[in-house]
């Protein structure tokens, strides 16, 4: 499907309205434009972050553009500043906000690292309700890591702690709402990727019984969805990926960054390929490849190697490996071809390619998490040391953000559900869908 031709929507409904905080690069803001909402403001601190999101964000695609309101600068902003000296301008759009949705960031709660009840970036969910209450949006959705649901314990505040509870807790008392962990790879996306959502809508509107059946509804809707796009229910990390493989394109250098090389491409390989190439008829961006050292090649080929034989694949090497090649570092994983990949993270080295020694590019990761290939990405591709806490980079952007396809498929549910309208369904018949029909039907013949 085009991305910027998104809903069939009757003339006589016009599309609901949306707010994204926290918006990272724009994964959940692609989603809901894709599902036929319109957006009006992105709150994203970074300026890498903030830098992706304008650039796709533009204009270039019908649909893609934000209506920024008047007085709120196009720039990236901090929430807590935006609070402070433009909560007059913010006040002025109550009433005519349909959905308030972010990810409050997500590092103090996660399994992957270290898991810090105080860490200050836990608390902007404070933020998130306060502009909630300026706002008051007819909907809300958080989505957060499957760590916003374990409780933490901080003897020294009073107690254990539950941040999923407290913010459902602090909803409640205006909103009905609804949560669930939800696996990416369930709807579509060729990454594990278990994430919290919470969905809720304003009491005032008779919702409360329809929002119960909110996570049903997605599952249930998933697979005609899916099919309609010409989709597996499953996709594999080879399915993804694979039209990237160096083996099959060979490398180019690489025209941002002198001294890197950069994988070429030729074409599609899978259903789920056409489908992110998405009518971009060019190269992909974001395909530079690391410079590992020859070692580091071998080594890379021997964890591979090892992992096949242990059955170890999209799991944690086992202790026996490290140890063979002296690494301390235990969340090496190498991927399952066959399987869809596990969660990704903002650590290059954290995942191997299932049969080429190396880490994966930035645009394989964002195959991984569904993003289109005319989607680039801007800013360092990584960082380092006590920037990390400072600066969002190319592969940070893209594991912290929410798989588009998931995006889109709970927005179309919220528009269900806010609508009450259960024609709401992913446009069929434009040329970028019939154009993909036809190529999944010569891939089968071959």
């Amino acid at each position: 499907m085009g991305v910027g031709e998104g809903i069939e929507i009757h003339s006589s409904v016009r599309k609901p309205t949306f707010i994204d905080v926290f918006a990272g690069c724009g994964g959940l803001s692609l989603g809901l434009k894709r599902a036929g909402w319109r957006g009006l403001l992105a709150i994203e601190r970074d300026k890498f972050a903030f830098d992706t999101l304008s650039s796709n964000f533009s204009g270039g695609r019908e649909g893609l553009t934000y209506d920024w309101p008047e007085g709120i600068e196009r720039r990236a902003w901090d929430i807590s500043e935006l609070l402070r000296i433009r909560q007059k301008e913010l006040s002025q759009l109550a009433g005519s906000v349909d959905l308030l949705a972010g990810g409050p960031p997500c590092q103090g709660f996660s399994h992957a690292g270290r898991r810090r009840p105080d860490d200050p970036r836990n608390q902007l969910f404070e933020a998130y309700l306060e502009l909630v209450s300026i706002v008051r949006p007819k909907a809300v959705l958080i989505e957060n890591v499957r760590g916003f649901t374990s409780s933490f314990d901080r003897r020294e505040h009073g107690g254990i702690v539950n941040f999923a509870h407290t913010l459902q807790e602090r909803l409640q008392r205006d909103y009905d709402t609804i949560s669930a962990v939800v696996k990416a790879s369930d709807l579509g996306v060729p990454q594990s990727r278990p994430r919290f959502f919470l969905a809720g809508v304003l009491k005032d509107q008779g919702l409360a019984e329809s929002l119960k059946g909110f996570f049903d509804s997605l599952y249930e809707y998933s697979s005609p969805f899916l099919k309609m796009r010409g989709l597996p229910k499953k996709v594999t990390a080879r399915d993804a990926i694979s039209d990237l493989e160096v083996g099959h394109n060979g490398a180019v250098q690489c025209f941002e960054c002198p001294g890197f090389e950069a994988i070429d491409y030729k074409a599609p390989r899978s259903a789920y390929q056409i489908a992110m190439r998405d009518g971009f008829e060019g190269k992909p961006s974001d395909t530079r490849l690391a410079r590992h050292r020859p070692e580091i090649v071998e080594r890379f080929a021997s964890i591979i190697r090892s992992s096949r034989e242990e059955g170890r694949l999209n799991v944690s090497i086992s202790p026996e490996t490290r140890r063979a090649h002296g690494l301390k570092k235990m969340a090496i994983r190498v991927m399952d071809p066959l399987s869809p990949a596990p969660t990704i993270t903002s650590l290059p080295d954290d995942l191997l390619h299932y049969s080429e020694p190396r880490t994966l590019t930035v645009r394989e990761n964002a195959r991984l998490q569904s993003f289109p290939d005319w989607f680039s990405f801007k800013g360092k591709y990584t960082t380092g040391g006590n920037l990390r806490t400072k600066e969002v980079p190319r592969f940070t952007q893209v594991a912290n953000a929410v798989p588009p396809l998931v995006a889109e498929q709970i927005g179309l549910c919220l528009a269900r559900l806010l609508t009450g309208d259960l024609s709401y369904t992913s446009l069929q018949g434009n040329t970028n869908l019939r154009k993909s029909r036809l190529l999944v039907a010569q891939l089968a013949t071959k």
